[in-house]
């Protein structure tokens, strides 16, 4: 038996503080964030003076910025403050639209070789980085394949984000990005 939830957004943004609560203290913090940047920056060996490893830490500045002002928190987020600020500051674009400018700026880091599509190797690599090995991770690339074509494009990526933010269907490809589905 299948048990749906009430509210699958809050569910999808719940499994989000999680993956992103790196040390699992049960708060987020920037230093969470920093260390995601620094694992895109280690494991695509980059240079922290990369364009896109300086695009990808000024969107996640501008995200913690925007998590804060919606989230009520001084230095940190319980989860159900992040919970409400990523919804809040997913719809609200007055300063920062975090819907298009994260998910480009870590697509820029994962398409390694700057084709505008992410590759089975890539999706591996980003896997590897996420340190998210499940025996089904490699299935989520073919979910997020919209098309069949054996590649990730940016649309398809940017909608799988789109559809983690706002979709109630915890079935679409941008439910499986962190598990949901």
């Amino acid at each position: 038996m299948t048990t749906t939830s009430a509210d699958p957004i809050g569910q999808k943004m719940s499994s989000l503080f999680e993956a992103t609560d790196t040390n699992h203290d049960g708060y987020i913090e920037w230093a969470d964030y920093q260390l995601l940047i620094d694992r895109y920056i280690s494991g695509y060996r980059m240079d922290r003076n990369d364009r896109r490893a300086q695009a990808l830490t000024v969107a996640y500045m501008m995200l913690w910025q925007e998590l804060l002002r919606h989230g009520n928190g001084e230095h940190r987020l319980d989860k159900g403050q992040f919970v409400n600020a990523i919804r809040a500051a997913s719809i609200d674009t007055s300063r920062f639209n975090m819907v298009e400018a994260m998910p480009h700026a870590v697509f820029d880091i994962i398409d390694a070789d700057g084709v505008n599509t992410i590759s089975k190797d890539e999706f591996a690599q980003l896997l590897k980085v996420l340190d998210f090995a499940t025996p089904d991770a490699m299935d989520r690339f073919m979910i997020l394949d919209t098309d069949g074509d054996g590649q990730v494009s940016r649309q398809e990526f940017i909608r799988s984000v789109r559809e983690f933010l706002y979709s109630g269907d915890l079935s679409a490809p941008g439910g499986v990005i962190f598990g949901i589905a």
